[in-house]
Protein backbone atom coordinates (compact mmCIF):
# COMPACT_ATOMS: atom_id res chain seq x y z
CA UNK A 1 0.00 0.00 0.00
CA UNK A 2 1.40 3.58 -1.05
CA UNK A 3 1.95 5.78 2.13
CA UNK A 4 -1.08 8.41 2.52
CA UNK A 5 1.01 11.15 3.76
CA UNK A 6 3.40 11.03 -0.02
CA UNK A 7 0.04 10.50 -2.00
CA UNK A 8 -3.15 11.61 -1.04
CA UNK A 9 -1.59 15.05 0.43
CA UNK A 10 0.27 15.26 -2.50
CA UNK A 11 -2.77 14.68 -4.76
CA UNK A 12 -4.19 17.77 -2.65
CA UNK A 13 -1.19 19.79 -2.83
CA UNK A 14 -0.56 18.62 -7.03
CA UNK A 15 3.01 18.91 -5.97
CA UNK A 16 5.71 19.39 -3.37
CA UNK A 17 5.56 22.65 -1.98
CA UNK A 18 8.40 24.95 -3.04
CA UNK A 19 7.92 28.02 -0.61
CA UNK A 20 5.51 29.71 1.71
CA UNK A 21 3.07 32.56 0.64
CA UNK A 22 1.38 35.35 2.92
CA UNK A 23 -2.14 36.76 2.63
CA UNK A 24 -3.89 39.32 4.50
CA UNK A 25 -7.25 38.50 5.16
CA UNK A 26 -10.29 39.92 7.57
CA UNK A 27 -8.94 37.75 10.49
CA UNK A 28 -5.35 37.89 10.22
CA UNK A 29 -2.32 36.93 7.75
CA UNK A 30 -1.97 33.51 6.20
CA UNK A 31 1.12 31.53 4.89
CA UNK A 32 0.18 28.94 2.13
CA UNK A 33 2.50 27.54 -0.25
CA UNK A 34 3.87 27.47 -3.50
CA UNK A 35 3.17 24.45 -5.27
CA UNK A 36 5.15 23.00 -8.58
CA UNK A 37 4.05 25.48 -11.55
CA UNK A 38 3.42 28.02 -9.77
CA UNK A 39 0.07 27.64 -8.31
CA UNK A 40 -0.63 28.68 -4.32
CA UNK A 41 -2.75 26.57 -2.10
CA UNK A 42 -3.90 27.69 1.35
CA UNK A 43 -5.78 25.29 3.42
CA UNK A 44 -7.74 24.90 6.55
CA UNK A 45 -8.33 28.74 6.31
CA UNK A 46 -11.07 29.11 9.08
CA UNK A 47 -14.20 31.19 7.50
CA UNK A 48 -16.59 30.71 10.53
CA UNK A 49 -16.15 29.86 14.28
CA UNK A 50 -16.05 26.58 15.69
CA UNK A 51 -20.21 25.38 15.58
CA UNK A 52 -19.58 23.80 18.75
CA UNK A 53 -20.69 23.89 22.47
CA UNK A 54 -23.25 26.22 22.57
CA UNK A 55 -22.79 26.94 18.91
CA UNK A 56 -23.92 23.80 18.01
CA UNK A 57 -27.36 24.13 15.75
CA UNK A 58 -26.76 27.74 15.29
CA UNK A 59 -26.51 29.74 12.67
CA UNK A 60 -22.46 30.20 11.32
CA UNK A 61 -20.78 33.04 13.94
CA UNK A 62 -17.91 35.51 12.30
CA UNK A 63 -14.44 33.77 13.00
CA UNK A 64 -11.98 34.89 15.60
CA UNK A 65 -9.30 36.95 14.70
CA UNK A 66 -5.39 35.86 15.10
CA UNK A 67 -1.99 37.01 15.91
CA UNK A 68 0.72 36.77 13.83
CA UNK A 69 0.88 34.48 10.57
CA UNK A 70 -1.27 31.06 10.61
CA UNK A 71 0.06 27.94 8.81
CA UNK A 72 -2.44 27.22 5.79
CA UNK A 73 -0.91 24.27 5.05
CA UNK A 74 -3.06 21.40 6.11
CA UNK A 75 -6.45 20.85 5.59
CA UNK A 76 -8.71 20.77 8.25
CA UNK A 77 -11.27 18.16 9.57
CA UNK A 78 -14.07 17.04 7.76
CA UNK A 79 -17.52 18.03 9.46
CA UNK A 80 -18.18 15.32 11.80
CA UNK A 81 -19.67 11.84 9.87
CA UNK A 82 -18.95 8.06 9.53
CA UNK A 83 -15.98 7.23 7.78
CA UNK A 84 -15.15 5.21 5.18
CA UNK A 85 -13.81 2.08 4.56
CA UNK A 86 -10.69 0.99 2.44
CA UNK A 87 -12.42 -1.12 0.21
CA UNK A 88 -14.91 1.57 -0.89
CA UNK A 89 -14.92 3.05 -4.52
CA UNK A 90 -14.51 6.44 -3.39
CA UNK A 91 -12.16 5.66 -0.63
CA UNK A 92 -9.11 8.69 -0.45
CA UNK A 93 -7.30 8.02 3.29
CA UNK A 94 -9.21 7.98 6.83
CA UNK A 95 -9.74 12.08 6.97
CA UNK A 96 -9.88 13.27 10.56
CA UNK A 97 -13.15 14.31 11.75
CA UNK A 98 -14.51 17.03 14.12
CA UNK A 99 -17.64 19.66 14.87
CA UNK A 100 -14.91 21.96 14.11
CA UNK A 101 -15.22 21.89 10.91
CA UNK A 102 -15.77 25.41 9.05
CA UNK A 103 -12.78 25.76 7.18
CA UNK A 104 -12.28 26.16 3.21
CA UNK A 105 -9.06 25.46 1.14
CA UNK A 106 -8.23 27.88 -1.70
CA UNK A 107 -6.03 26.69 -4.61
CA UNK A 108 -5.01 30.12 -6.51
CA UNK A 109 -3.02 30.81 -10.46
CA UNK A 110 0.47 31.56 -10.84
CA UNK A 111 1.49 34.61 -12.40
CA UNK A 112 -0.54 37.67 -11.41
CA UNK A 113 -4.13 38.09 -11.57
CA UNK A 114 -5.79 39.76 -14.94
CA UNK A 115 -7.48 43.14 -14.60
CA UNK A 116 -10.68 42.74 -12.36
CA UNK A 117 -8.85 39.75 -10.58
CA UNK A 118 -9.40 36.07 -11.27
CA UNK A 119 -12.62 34.17 -11.97
CA UNK A 120 -13.47 31.86 -8.77
CA UNK A 121 -14.90 28.69 -8.35
CA UNK A 122 -16.55 27.39 -5.50
CA UNK A 123 -17.01 23.96 -4.52
CA UNK A 124 -19.59 22.35 -2.56
CA UNK A 125 -19.60 18.89 -2.01
CA UNK A 126 -22.14 16.04 -2.36
CA UNK A 127 -22.65 12.87 0.76
CA UNK A 128 -26.62 12.92 0.94
CA UNK A 129 -26.52 15.93 3.00
CA UNK A 130 -25.07 13.27 5.85
CA UNK A 131 -21.06 12.80 4.42
CA UNK A 132 -18.31 15.09 2.12
CA UNK A 133 -15.40 16.55 2.60
CA UNK A 134 -13.73 19.55 1.07
CA UNK A 135 -10.03 17.73 0.64
CA UNK A 136 -11.21 14.77 -0.58
CA UNK A 137 -8.88 13.72 -3.54
CA UNK A 138 -10.87 13.85 -6.45
CA UNK A 139 -11.52 17.33 -5.17
CA UNK A 140 -8.62 18.99 -5.26
CA UNK A 141 -8.24 22.41 -7.53
CA UNK A 142 -4.55 22.68 -8.42
CA UNK A 143 -5.61 21.53 -12.34
CA UNK A 144 -8.10 23.98 -12.40
CA UNK A 145 -6.06 27.16 -11.12
CA UNK A 146 -3.42 25.99 -13.54
CA UNK A 147 -6.08 26.69 -16.25
CA UNK A 148 -6.94 30.38 -14.35
CA UNK A 149 -9.69 30.23 -12.10
CA UNK A 150 -9.21 30.61 -8.45
CA UNK A 151 -11.07 27.42 -6.40
CA UNK A 152 -12.64 27.58 -2.93
CA UNK A 153 -14.09 24.38 -1.30
CA UNK A 154 -15.89 25.37 1.45
CA UNK A 155 -17.01 22.89 4.25
CA UNK A 156 -20.69 22.57 6.14
CA UNK A 157 -22.04 20.97 8.73
CA UNK A 158 -23.92 17.48 7.69
CA UNK A 159 -26.48 14.73 9.05
CA UNK A 160 -28.11 15.88 12.75
CA UNK A 161 -25.66 18.31 13.26
CA UNK A 162 -26.45 20.25 9.81
CA UNK A 163 -29.70 19.78 8.99
CA UNK A 164 -32.00 19.51 12.26
CA UNK A 165 -35.03 21.81 12.85
CA UNK A 166 -36.88 21.47 16.53
CA UNK A 167 -39.25 23.50 18.37
CA UNK A 168 -37.13 24.99 21.00
CA UNK A 169 -34.55 25.96 18.09
CA UNK A 170 -36.99 27.66 16.13
CA UNK A 171 -37.54 29.47 19.40
CA UNK A 172 -34.26 30.42 19.86
CA UNK A 173 -34.09 31.22 16.07
CA UNK A 174 -37.06 33.71 16.04
CA UNK A 175 -39.05 31.68 14.17
CA UNK A 176 -37.12 29.21 12.04
CA UNK A 177 -34.32 26.65 12.27
CA UNK A 178 -32.72 23.99 10.42
CA UNK A 179 -30.83 24.42 7.30
CA UNK A 180 -27.35 25.11 9.46
CA UNK A 181 -25.69 23.56 6.58
CA UNK A 182 -26.87 25.37 3.45
CA UNK A 183 -26.46 28.73 6.24
CA UNK A 184 -22.54 27.36 6.20
CA UNK A 185 -22.26 27.39 2.44
CA UNK A 186 -23.19 30.85 2.44
CA UNK A 187 -21.71 32.04 4.99
CA UNK A 188 -18.49 30.49 3.03
CA UNK A 189 -19.61 32.75 0.18
CA UNK A 190 -20.07 35.77 2.33
CA UNK A 191 -16.46 35.41 3.52
CA UNK A 192 -15.42 35.02 -0.50
CA UNK A 193 -16.71 38.15 -1.12
CA UNK A 194 -14.85 39.64 1.47
CA UNK A 195 -11.74 37.95 0.98
CA UNK A 196 -11.32 36.59 -2.62
CA UNK A 197 -9.31 40.14 -3.43
CA UNK A 198 -6.57 39.64 -1.50
CA UNK A 199 -5.96 36.18 -3.32
CA UNK A 200 -6.28 38.20 -6.77
CA UNK A 201 -9.89 37.13 -7.31
CA UNK A 202 -13.10 38.71 -8.77
CA UNK A 203 -16.06 38.61 -6.01
CA UNK A 204 -17.59 39.40 -9.27
CA UNK A 205 -17.60 36.70 -11.01
CA UNK A 206 -17.99 33.58 -8.86
CA UNK A 207 -19.13 30.45 -9.71
CA UNK A 208 -20.76 28.00 -7.19
CA UNK A 209 -20.81 24.30 -8.63
CA UNK A 210 -21.65 21.21 -6.26
CA UNK A 211 -22.09 17.26 -7.08
CA UNK A 212 -25.22 15.19 -5.71
CA UNK A 213 -26.58 16.86 -2.67
CA UNK A 214 -24.12 19.66 -3.68
CA UNK A 215 -26.10 20.46 -7.26
CA UNK A 216 -29.06 19.97 -5.49
CA UNK A 217 -27.14 22.57 -2.20
CA UNK A 218 -26.27 25.52 -5.74
CA UNK A 219 -29.75 25.20 -7.07
CA UNK A 220 -31.48 25.80 -3.31
CA UNK A 221 -29.10 28.09 -3.11
CA UNK A 222 -30.39 29.99 -6.24
CA UNK A 223 -33.72 30.02 -5.11
CA UNK A 224 -32.69 31.49 -1.48
CA UNK A 225 -33.25 35.19 -0.71
CA UNK A 226 -29.85 35.12 1.64
CA UNK A 227 -27.47 34.16 -0.72
CA UNK A 228 -29.24 36.89 -3.86
CA UNK A 229 -25.61 38.82 -4.74
CA UNK A 230 -22.95 35.98 -3.67
CA UNK A 231 -22.66 34.20 -6.74
CA UNK A 232 -22.66 35.06 -10.60
CA UNK A 233 -22.98 31.56 -12.46
CA UNK A 234 -24.21 28.00 -10.95
CA UNK A 235 -22.77 24.55 -11.93
CA UNK A 236 -24.87 21.58 -10.90
CA UNK A 237 -24.02 17.75 -11.67
CA UNK A 238 -26.35 15.41 -10.81
CA UNK A 239 -28.67 17.16 -8.36
CA UNK A 240 -31.65 19.28 -8.92
CA UNK A 241 -33.84 21.77 -6.47
CA UNK A 242 -37.04 20.25 -9.20
CA UNK A 243 -37.67 17.31 -6.78
CA UNK A 244 -40.84 15.99 -6.05
CA UNK A 245 -39.63 15.79 -1.91
CA UNK A 246 -38.00 19.21 -1.88
CA UNK A 247 -37.51 21.50 1.02
CA UNK A 248 -40.26 20.09 3.85
CA UNK A 249 -42.68 22.75 5.79
CA UNK A 250 -41.47 23.81 9.31
CA UNK A 251 -43.69 21.87 11.23
CA UNK A 252 -42.69 18.38 9.64
CA UNK A 253 -39.02 18.96 10.30
CA UNK A 254 -39.83 20.21 13.95
CA UNK A 255 -41.43 16.56 14.84
CA UNK A 256 -38.43 14.95 12.90
CA UNK A 257 -36.28 16.81 15.31
CA UNK A 258 -38.32 15.45 18.11
CA UNK A 259 -38.41 12.14 17.08
CA UNK A 260 -34.66 12.70 17.17
CA UNK A 261 -34.57 13.88 20.58
CA UNK A 262 -36.80 10.72 21.23
CA UNK A 263 -34.29 8.70 20.00
CA UNK A 264 -31.75 9.88 22.20
CA UNK A 265 -33.37 10.37 25.12
CA UNK A 266 -32.53 13.67 25.98
CA UNK A 267 -35.22 15.87 27.61
CA UNK A 268 -34.66 19.18 25.13
CA UNK A 269 -32.06 20.73 22.95
CA UNK A 270 -29.89 21.95 25.86
CA UNK A 271 -29.32 18.32 26.81
CA UNK A 272 -28.77 17.08 23.33
CA UNK A 273 -26.46 20.06 23.18
CA UNK A 274 -24.49 18.50 26.00
CA UNK A 275 -24.36 14.83 24.09
CA UNK A 276 -20.98 14.01 22.40
CA UNK A 277 -21.76 15.07 18.86
CA UNK A 278 -21.08 10.86 18.12
CA UNK A 279 -23.49 9.96 20.36
CA UNK A 280 -26.13 12.21 18.30
CA UNK A 281 -25.32 10.69 14.92
CA UNK A 282 -25.36 7.25 16.12
CA UNK A 283 -28.75 8.32 17.84
CA UNK A 284 -30.31 9.92 14.63
CA UNK A 285 -29.21 7.34 12.54
CA UNK A 286 -32.72 5.55 12.40
CA UNK A 287 -34.82 8.52 12.63
CA UNK A 288 -36.36 9.32 8.89
CA UNK A 289 -35.55 12.41 8.52
CA UNK A 290 -35.30 15.13 5.59
CA UNK A 291 -32.44 17.82 5.51
CA UNK A 292 -33.56 20.74 3.67
CA UNK A 293 -36.86 22.78 5.64
CA UNK A 294 -39.19 25.26 4.06
CA UNK A 295 -38.05 27.53 7.03
CA UNK A 296 -39.05 30.92 5.58
CA UNK A 297 -35.97 32.39 6.29
CA UNK A 298 -33.09 30.37 4.35
CA UNK A 299 -35.60 28.91 2.10
CA UNK A 300 -39.09 30.68 1.64
CA UNK A 301 -40.67 27.92 -0.83
CA UNK A 302 -40.71 25.06 -2.99
CA UNK A 303 -38.26 25.34 -6.56
CA UNK A 304 -41.27 25.31 -8.82
CA UNK A 305 -43.16 28.09 -7.05
CA UNK A 306 -40.02 30.31 -6.53
CA UNK A 307 -39.17 29.72 -10.43
CA UNK A 308 -42.96 30.86 -11.25
CA UNK A 309 -42.70 33.91 -9.00
CA UNK A 310 -39.21 34.68 -10.64
CA UNK A 311 -37.86 34.83 -7.15
CA UNK A 312 -34.58 32.97 -7.59
CA UNK A 313 -31.34 34.30 -8.61
CA UNK A 314 -31.20 35.02 -12.64
CA UNK A 315 -28.03 33.53 -13.60
CA UNK A 316 -26.49 31.04 -16.30
CA UNK A 317 -26.39 27.30 -15.06
CA UNK A 318 -24.25 24.43 -16.70
CA UNK A 319 -25.88 21.57 -15.41
CA UNK A 320 -26.19 17.88 -16.14
CA UNK A 321 -26.34 14.12 -14.85
CA UNK A 322 -24.68 10.69 -15.54
CA UNK A 323 -25.78 7.78 -18.32
CA UNK A 324 -26.63 5.15 -15.52
CA UNK A 325 -27.74 7.07 -12.64
CA UNK A 326 -31.10 7.11 -10.71
CA UNK A 327 -32.28 8.57 -7.95
CA UNK A 328 -36.13 5.69 -8.14
CA UNK A 329 -36.36 2.18 -9.33
CA UNK A 330 -39.36 0.83 -10.42
CA UNK A 331 -38.47 -2.66 -8.06
CA UNK A 332 -36.92 -5.76 -8.78
CA UNK A 333 -36.86 -6.10 -12.78
CA UNK A 334 -34.77 -9.44 -14.00
CA UNK A 335 -36.87 -10.01 -16.94
CA UNK A 336 -38.29 -8.32 -20.01
CA UNK A 337 -41.81 -9.58 -18.88
CA UNK A 338 -40.57 -8.01 -15.12
CA UNK A 339 -40.35 -4.71 -16.43
CA UNK A 340 -43.11 -4.47 -18.89
CA UNK A 341 -45.30 -5.52 -15.54
CA UNK A 342 -43.75 -2.82 -13.27
CA UNK A 343 -43.96 -0.31 -16.21
CA UNK A 344 -47.70 -0.90 -16.30
CA UNK A 345 -48.11 -0.56 -12.40
CA UNK A 346 -45.79 2.52 -12.25
CA UNK A 347 -47.47 4.35 -14.73
CA UNK A 348 -50.75 3.78 -15.73
CA UNK A 349 -52.67 4.84 -18.41
CA UNK A 350 -49.03 6.51 -19.52
CA UNK A 351 -47.69 2.93 -19.72
CA UNK A 352 -47.90 2.11 -23.14
CA UNK A 353 -46.27 5.31 -24.31
CA UNK A 354 -43.13 4.75 -22.26
CA UNK A 355 -43.35 0.83 -22.95
CA UNK A 356 -43.40 2.18 -26.83
CA UNK A 357 -40.14 4.59 -25.97
CA UNK A 358 -38.30 2.61 -23.14
CA UNK A 359 -38.99 -1.53 -23.49
CA UNK A 360 -36.23 -3.64 -24.42
CA UNK A 361 -36.99 -5.88 -27.69
CA UNK A 362 -34.45 -8.75 -26.04
CA UNK A 363 -33.21 -9.68 -22.60
CA UNK A 364 -29.48 -8.60 -23.26
CA UNK A 365 -31.36 -4.88 -23.48
CA UNK A 366 -32.43 -5.27 -20.09
CA UNK A 367 -30.02 -3.57 -18.40
CA UNK A 368 -29.73 -0.11 -20.77
CA UNK A 369 -33.85 0.15 -21.13
CA UNK A 370 -33.90 0.08 -17.34
CA UNK A 371 -31.00 2.46 -16.03
CA UNK A 372 -32.41 4.49 -19.04
CA UNK A 373 -36.14 5.06 -17.77
CA UNK A 374 -34.87 4.61 -14.04
CA UNK A 375 -32.53 8.12 -14.85
CA UNK A 376 -35.08 9.49 -16.73
CA UNK A 377 -38.14 9.40 -14.27
CA UNK A 378 -36.12 11.03 -11.80
CA UNK A 379 -32.56 12.74 -12.39
CA UNK A 380 -33.17 13.61 -16.21
CA UNK A 381 -36.74 14.70 -15.46
CA UNK A 382 -35.54 17.18 -12.76
CA UNK A 383 -32.72 18.29 -14.47
CA UNK A 384 -34.73 19.24 -17.45
CA UNK A 385 -37.39 20.94 -14.65
CA UNK A 386 -34.55 22.99 -14.24
CA UNK A 387 -33.47 23.42 -17.44
CA UNK A 388 -37.17 24.94 -18.46
CA UNK A 389 -37.42 26.64 -15.15
CA UNK A 390 -34.07 29.09 -16.31
CA UNK A 391 -35.55 29.11 -20.03
CA UNK A 392 -38.88 30.36 -18.74
CA UNK A 393 -36.90 32.59 -16.77
CA UNK A 394 -34.67 34.25 -19.30
CA UNK A 395 -31.78 33.14 -18.09
CA UNK A 396 -29.04 30.50 -20.16
CA UNK A 397 -28.95 27.01 -19.49
CA UNK A 398 -26.47 24.44 -20.71
CA UNK A 399 -26.97 20.64 -20.20
CA UNK A 400 -24.49 17.73 -20.40
CA UNK A 401 -25.17 13.71 -20.33
CA UNK A 402 -22.01 11.95 -19.33
CA UNK A 403 -21.40 8.68 -20.62
CA UNK A 404 -18.21 7.63 -19.70
CA UNK A 405 -18.01 4.19 -18.20
CA UNK A 406 -14.45 4.24 -16.77
CA UNK A 407 -11.95 1.88 -17.17
CA UNK A 408 -11.77 -0.35 -14.01
CA UNK A 409 -8.29 -2.63 -13.23
CA UNK A 410 -8.75 -6.47 -14.29
CA UNK A 411 -10.59 -8.36 -11.33
CA UNK A 412 -11.19 -4.87 -8.80
CA UNK A 413 -13.95 -5.15 -6.47
CA UNK A 414 -15.47 -2.57 -4.02
CA UNK A 415 -17.32 -2.77 -0.80
CA UNK A 416 -19.88 -0.57 -2.25
CA UNK A 417 -19.55 -0.32 -6.11
CA UNK A 418 -20.22 -3.08 -8.59
CA UNK A 419 -17.57 -2.46 -11.40
CA UNK A 420 -18.94 -5.04 -13.85
CA UNK A 421 -22.45 -2.56 -13.79
CA UNK A 422 -21.87 0.53 -12.30
CA UNK A 423 -21.60 2.12 -15.98
CA UNK A 424 -21.45 5.98 -16.09
CA UNK A 425 -22.12 5.92 -12.32
CA UNK A 426 -23.21 8.59 -10.01
CA UNK A 427 -19.95 11.11 -9.17
CA UNK A 428 -18.11 8.94 -12.12
CA UNK A 429 -17.77 12.39 -13.98
CA UNK A 430 -15.90 14.57 -11.22
CA UNK A 431 -12.48 13.38 -11.66
CA UNK A 432 -13.36 14.35 -15.12
CA UNK A 433 -14.38 17.78 -14.59
CA UNK A 434 -11.13 18.27 -12.32
CA UNK A 435 -8.33 16.95 -13.47
CA UNK A 436 -8.02 14.66 -10.51
CA UNK A 437 -8.74 11.01 -12.27
CA UNK A 438 -5.19 9.97 -10.48
CA UNK A 439 -7.20 10.12 -7.12
CA UNK A 440 -9.04 7.06 -7.95
CA UNK A 441 -5.85 5.18 -7.72
CA UNK A 442 -4.18 6.45 -4.56
CA UNK A 443 -3.63 3.26 -2.56
CA UNK A 444 -4.40 0.61 -4.95
CA UNK A 445 -4.44 0.97 -9.18
CA UNK A 446 -8.40 0.68 -9.74
CA UNK A 447 -8.42 2.37 -12.66
CA UNK A 448 -6.14 1.93 -15.49
CA UNK A 449 -6.86 5.61 -17.20
CA UNK A 450 -6.15 5.47 -21.27
CA UNK A 451 -5.10 8.64 -23.04
CA UNK A 452 -8.56 9.10 -24.38
CA UNK A 453 -9.62 9.81 -20.76
CA UNK A 454 -6.90 11.84 -20.07
CA UNK A 455 -7.87 13.85 -23.01
CA UNK A 456 -11.31 13.86 -21.99
CA UNK A 457 -10.79 15.24 -18.69
CA UNK A 458 -8.73 18.05 -20.54
CA UNK A 459 -11.60 18.98 -22.39
CA UNK A 460 -14.37 19.15 -19.37
CA UNK A 461 -12.02 20.66 -17.44
CA UNK A 462 -12.04 23.66 -20.08
CA UNK A 463 -15.42 23.34 -20.75
CA UNK A 464 -15.61 24.16 -16.60
CA UNK A 465 -13.15 26.81 -16.81
CA UNK A 466 -14.65 28.46 -19.73
CA UNK A 467 -18.29 28.94 -17.92
CA UNK A 468 -16.45 29.91 -15.27
CA UNK A 469 -15.05 32.95 -17.47
CA UNK A 470 -18.40 33.62 -18.33
CA UNK A 471 -18.55 31.95 -21.51
CA UNK A 472 -20.37 29.30 -23.59
CA UNK A 473 -18.84 26.16 -21.98
CA UNK A 474 -17.62 25.30 -25.60
CA UNK A 475 -17.99 26.96 -29.48
CA UNK A 476 -20.66 23.89 -29.87
CA UNK A 477 -22.28 23.36 -26.63
CA UNK A 478 -26.22 24.62 -27.79
CA UNK A 479 -28.28 26.48 -24.92
CA UNK A 480 -30.81 25.32 -23.81
CA UNK A 481 -34.63 25.18 -25.73
CA UNK A 482 -37.48 24.17 -24.47
CA UNK A 483 -38.67 24.02 -28.02
CA UNK A 484 -35.81 21.81 -29.12
CA UNK A 485 -34.28 20.25 -26.21
CA UNK A 486 -30.05 19.80 -26.65
CA UNK A 487 -27.66 18.35 -24.56
CA UNK A 488 -23.60 17.80 -24.84
CA UNK A 489 -22.60 14.11 -24.89
CA UNK A 490 -19.53 13.55 -23.12
CA UNK A 491 -17.75 10.56 -23.53
CA UNK A 492 -14.81 10.05 -25.22
CA UNK A 493 -16.61 11.74 -28.07
CA UNK A 494 -17.88 15.14 -27.12
CA UNK A 495 -20.92 16.41 -29.75
CA UNK A 496 -24.56 17.80 -28.76
CA UNK A 497 -27.36 15.85 -29.43
CA UNK A 498 -31.01 15.83 -29.01
CA UNK A 499 -31.79 15.13 -25.80
CA UNK A 500 -32.97 11.50 -25.85
CA UNK A 501 -36.61 10.85 -25.40
CA UNK A 502 -36.91 14.71 -24.48
CA UNK A 503 -40.99 14.88 -25.11
CA UNK A 504 -41.90 11.57 -22.87
CA UNK A 505 -39.80 13.08 -20.34
CA UNK A 506 -41.01 15.82 -19.60
CA UNK A 507 -44.44 14.54 -19.23
CA UNK A 508 -43.31 11.63 -17.11
CA UNK A 509 -45.38 11.83 -13.82
CA UNK A 510 -42.79 12.56 -10.95
CA UNK A 511 -41.53 9.62 -8.55
CA UNK A 512 -41.06 10.30 -5.21
CA UNK A 513 -37.38 9.83 -3.86
CA UNK A 514 -36.74 7.80 -0.52
CA UNK A 515 -35.26 9.38 1.65
CA UNK A 516 -30.82 9.74 1.94
CA UNK A 517 -29.99 10.75 5.02
CA UNK A 518 -28.70 7.63 6.58
CA UNK A 519 -25.42 7.35 4.68
CA UNK A 520 -25.13 3.79 5.23
CA UNK A 521 -27.87 2.70 3.07
CA UNK A 522 -26.27 4.63 -0.32
CA UNK A 523 -22.78 4.59 -1.87
CA UNK A 524 -20.90 7.75 -0.99
CA UNK A 525 -20.36 10.31 -3.29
Amino acid sequence: MKPFASLAAALLLAATPLCAQQVAVESGSLAGTTLDGGVQAFLGVPFAAPPVRELRWKPPQPAAAWAGVRPATQAAPMCLQPGRGRTMNHYFGNEAVSEDCLYLNIWTPPGAPPPGGWPVVVWIYGGAFNVGSTSMANYAGANLAKKGVIQVNIAYRVGPLGFLAHPELTREGGGHSGNYGLMDQIAGLQWVQRNIRAFGGNPGNVTITGQSAGSMSVGTLQMSPLAKGLFHRVVGMSGSPMRPRGAVPLAEAEAQGLAVQKALGADGIEAMRDLPGDRVLAGAAGVPRDALVADGHVLTGDAAATYAAGSQSKVPVLIGFTRDEAFASLGPVKTVADFTAAVRARFGGQADAVLASYAPKIEADLTRALNDLQRDMSIGQQVMGWAEAQAKAGSPAYVWLFARRQPYAPGITFADHDAATAGAYHTGDVPYWFQTLDSLNLFRTTRTWTAEDRALAERMSDMLVRFARGEAPATDWPRFDPAKPRLMWLDLETRPIDWPRAALVKTLAPTPEARRTNAANRPRD
